[in-house]
């Protein structure tokens, strides 16, 4: 992943990272991974007895939940600025100096006050782990199904920041935690205390950790959930600590007011634009072909200048203040709210907007580029089928021709005396589309991927493609048979290249073995190029050395 890769779905296993289990594991990825392969085809080595582990380690991983982790830190501060929790801080504060009798013990309690928030929030999202495990948290990100009940979710967030209702929890569960925390002496009654301002202040913070989940447990990271609270709770227990420990900070913040609910409505708009991201999730998984990139710019747009025009208080909200006049902070964030959304209009006829590589459809789904072509193939390739298997759902990157079958690409590549590019990709991977718009757009890394490589896309979140019956088998790996091309290519992966995330990228030559060590998402143009030249130049030189 990011390298962050969407996670292999389904009934994937893994081991715990560092226990003998996994140690083992790598040792029989070390030993069988590089094996001489003259005698696998690519159907038997699918099917083969588990030559790669349940989880394999990568450095995406660890990249991973630093993001979930920063995520969850910007997502704690956001939350700090709500209405339901920014006026509680004088209060909070003053209350643990009068209840300590001294300074020093009024610090002792409210740094256990802030150790609390985070217990809470870490083991929420520890149980959010515990319920669903890893293999339904890998599900989320390639699922139609969960990606619509996230856009359902974050436009219901959206219309509670906006002002039309109030998520709450039930008033008889929060008055008992409540008369805990007022009856509680010690750290048990401090600790009430830190669960009272989690219920209470929850339809403020609900939609920003809802939103957080969602985000984290679409990254397929099994503990991307309770690294995601961590930065979080952190974030949000901060200012109380520091405003304990030196009484100057708290005399340093702003003063509460109708800036406050300016922030949550601005989190409204911006909700609304993140739900957009799931629907065209959706949209990719399903093939539904309408939600294309410029009904996603076009919304994206139309939610920026809203939001800006709110800035300057010519659009307002029932709950809303009045506003003599723009401040100067409100002005420059109009502004940027403004410049952003021109800055998408070009995307609209076809530029790049690489900001949103990844989270906007992919270019193959735009009807229409100024002074160029709608087609996704380029153009001059004659040797190349005019129809390939698949392609009645399945689509390259613009300006690419690629093959969306194992065998049919393999036997292409072999007549036209090329290696390969296996892209293990799939329909709702950030990841991959941020490669294919930022990077395969490069000139010297689209000129080699089309002269020297036969491009072979696989789906590894593809179900609506059937497998016939002689290539169905069970997968040990999944535990399930290999029933759509999803299932057959993901197992294809793990099975073979030890691997389950995507983007992964193996070149190889015609024996299907990488001929340099496979890669995730590489961000620099120059660095992809240099690793998709490493495999040409390999292949020219076993090639050169064979003849």
């Amino acid at each position: 992943m990011l390298q962050d890769s969407t996670e292999l779905i389904d009934d994937l296993q893994f081991t715990e990272i560092g226990s003998a289990e996994d140690s083992i594991a790598n040792a029989a990825i070390q030993d069988s991974s590089l094996k001489d392969s003259s005698s696998k085809t690519p159907a038997p080595a699918v099917a083969g007895t588990g030559n790669a582990a349940d989880q394999l380690p990568t450095s995406d991983s660890s990249k991973t939940l630093w993001q979930t982790f920063i995520e969850g830190l910007v997502g704690g501060f956001i939350a700090f600025l709500m209405p339901c929790i920014f006026p509680m801080v004088p209060l909070t504060v003053s209350y643990f100096t009068k209840r300590a009798g001294s300074r020093q013990r009024g610090i002792f309690q409210a740094l256990i006050y802030g150790a609390s928030i985070i217990v809470i929030y870490v083991a929420f999202g520890l149980l959010i782990t515990l319920l669903f495990g890893s293999a339904k948290l890998n599900e989320l990100s390639s699922s139609g199904w969960f990606n619509i009940a996230f856009f359902t979710l974050l436009v219901v967030f959206a219309i509670s920041f906006f002002g039309t209702f109030e998520i709450t929890l039930p008033s008889s569960f929060v008055n008992k935690i409540d008369a805990k925390a007022d009856s509680g002496k010690g750290l048990g009654g401090i600790f009430f205390m830190a669960a009272s301002l989690a219920l209470v202040s929850f339809s403020c913070t609900g939609p920003i950790i809802g939103t957080l989940l969602v985000q984290a447990s679409a990254k397929g990271e099994i503990l991307a959930p309770a690294v995601g609270m961590s930065g979080f709770a952190l974030a949000l227990a901060l200012p109380f600590t520091l405003s304990a420990v030196f009484p100057g900070f708290l005399n340093s913040m702003p003063k509460s007011g109708g800036w406050l609910n300016s922030v949550k409505v601005c989190l409204g708009f911006l909700e609304l634009a993140l739900a957009l991201k799931f629907l065209s999730a959706a949209d990719l998984v399903w093939h539904w072909e309408w939600f294309d990139r410029e009904i996603f710019l076009s919304l994206w747009i139309v939610i920026f200048v809203l939001m800006g025009i709110y800035l300057l208080g010519k659009l307002k909200f029932s709950h809303d203040s009045d506003l003599p006049y723009v401040s100067v902070p409100r002005l420059f964030f109009a502004i940027g709210s403004l410049s952003f959304a021109m800055y998408l209009v070009p995307g609209l006829w076809g530029a790049p907007v690489n900001i949103l590589s990844g989270i906007a459809p992919p270019m193959n789904t735009q009807d229409f580029i100024l002074g160029g072509t709608t087609s996704s193939a380029p153009a001059g390739d004659n040797g190349f089928p005019a129809t390939v298997k698949y392609d009645d759902v399945l689509h390259p990157p613009r300006g690419f021709n690629a093959f969306f079958d194992l065998d049919e690409g393999m036997a292409y590549a072999k007549s036209v005396d090329k290696p390969v590019l296996i892209d293990f990709t799939g329909h709702a991977c950030v990841n991959c589309r941020k490669m294919e718009d930022k990077v395969w757009v490069d000139p010297e890394v689209g000129r080699i991927i089309r002269e020297e490589y036969v491009l072979i896309q696989l789906y590894v979140d593809e179900r609506s493609v059937k497998m016939a019956p002689e290539k169905v088998h069970y997968s040990k790996l999944l535990r399930k048979n290999t029933k759509d091309l999803g299932s057959w290519n993901g197992d294809f992966q793990a099975t073979r290249y030890g691997s389950n995330s995507q983007p992964f990228y193996v070149l190889a030559g015609q024996d299907l073995e990488p001929m340099v060590t496979p890669q995730g998402a590489i961000d620099d143009a120059k660095a992809y190029a240099a690793f998709l030249q490493e495999g040409v130049d390999i292949y020219k030189a076993r090639k050169k050395t064979n003849e």
